[in-house]
């Protein structure tokens, strides 16, 4: 089994990088094969608007024409078993290289109708990773929820499921007196980062363990 899981993030080693690695840990003591992917790393487009993905009979109906370094990434795609995507929250959504990639990853699978069927070959699970810096009242006051809807919607047209883990309240910064930050309270930041965070790393490698061993999508 394969599990493929994409960081959305410019960090290598922070929140998001690291509850995406505890999610393949999971999945790993289950006997799956894993891969993590950073959109960072690679050279890609938006969607523009081609529409090639929907042209009945053409070549690359139901599939994104643009030979990119998203190509390859969207052929492990349709090879993965599972899916876990990962970013932080930037501005009230997904980071702009996250944008990008759910915007080409969705769109060349949904058909353009009523029914939204999805082309994409099989269903499995998947999941949607979120850190941020504000706490989940924060989040809902202002309407950050909503295009945290929208994704897991998205995804479950396209692949068949999906669930959400959301990281609130996170350790921005290794050195808060480097940085102007009074909005927050560096001190209660450290500690839930000591208390809460090691809780939402197990959240993800129960959600790694759950994708390879539930078999309702495979």
């Amino acid at each position: 089994m394969k599990v493929l899981a994409v960081n959305g993030s410019p960090r290598k080693t922070w929140n998001t990088a690291t509850l995406l690695n505890n999610t393949l840990e999971g999945a790993a003591s289950q006997g799956a094969t894993t891969e993590l992917i950073h959109l960072y790393d690679l050279n890609y487009k938006g969607c523009i608007s081609c529409f090639a993905c929907k042209i009945i009979g053409g070549k690359s109906y139901g599939k994104c024409p643009i030979q990119d370094d998203l190509a390859e990434v969207f052929k492990k795609v349709e090879e993965a078993d599972a899916l876990i995507l990962g970013s932080p929250i930037y501005w009230g959504r997904v980071t702009g290289q996250m944008a990008a990639f759910l915007d080409r990853l969705l769109f060349q699978y949904v058909e353009y109708s009523d029914s939204h069927r999805s082309y994409f070959p099989k269903k499995i699970n998947t999941g949607f990773i979120y850190t941020m810096n504000v706490t989940e009242e924060m989040l809902k006051t202002y309407g950050m929820d909503k295009p945290i809807e929208f994704n897991e919607f998205g995804m479950r047209m396209a692949f068949g499921a999906c669930e959400s883990l959301l990281s609130f309240d996170t350790y921005q910064f290794k050195d808060y007196s480097k940085v102007v930050s009074t909005l927050f309270d560096a001190e209660a930041k450290a500690k839930r980062r000591a208390e809460v965070f090691p809780l939402d790393c197990q959240k993800a490698f129960d959600m790694g363990v759950r994708f390879v061993t539930d078999k309702s999508c495979n």
